[in-house]
């Protein structure tokens, strides 16, 4: 395999990895509900060992379910959000079909998807406090952006070197 095959494997392998997590972190908004009823039900199930070695967690995970609750009983167009936040991940993901294709001229989506990244860390310092999250949690969501951007920065890295065997070779004399 040449070193131009190898790298345009390696940049796939990156984006498919990348776009299937978005894609999983994306459809789970879909029926937050649900799943909230079922991870309260398994953390605070007799075989649990977590109410009594992490209470916080176990006492968050309750509190949030009984506000979706709440607000899916009296205001459930206001879970509208969450569905626009699946679709939003879903969309961003069909973006890097782009990369996908053609890694060098559509390095700006990785680039995209770094700079997304990165805003993650403020948005939940600014957002979370406001917003009453525990800071742990905050740090949980941040890890999003650390953990995304790690991916992405192989591929960017990987296209650099793509974009370094395809540029045209320049023969350096002086012009007369």
């Amino acid at each position: 395999m040449s070193e131009r095959a190898a790298l345009l494997r390696g940049i796939r392998v990156w984006l498919a990895f990348f776009v299937v997590c978005l894609v999983l972190s994306g459809a789970t908004a879909f029926p937050l509900v649900t799943e909230l009823h079922l991870l309260d039900e398994l953390l605070t199930s007799p075989a649990s060992p977590l109410p009594e070695h992490m209470p916080a967690l176990v006492e968050w995970i309750e509190r949030v379910r009984e506000g979706l609750d709440a607000t899916d009983e009296k205001y459930p167009f206001v879970l509208y959000g969450t569905d626009w936040l699946a679709f939003a991940h879903l969309v961003i993901a069909v973006a890097f079909y782009g990369p996908y294709r053609d890694p060098v001229r559509n390095i700006w989506v990785v680039e995209f998807g770094m700079i997304a990244c990165a805003g993650i860390i403020p948005l939940a310092l600014i957002c979370g406090p406001i917003r009453g999250i525990p800071f742990w949690w905050s740090v949980i969501d941040m890890s999003f952006g650390v953990f995304g951007v790690i991916p992405l920065y192989l591929v960017r890295r990987r296209i650099k070197q793509l974009e370094a065997l395809t540029a045209p070779v320049s023969h350096g004399g002086a012009a007369a």
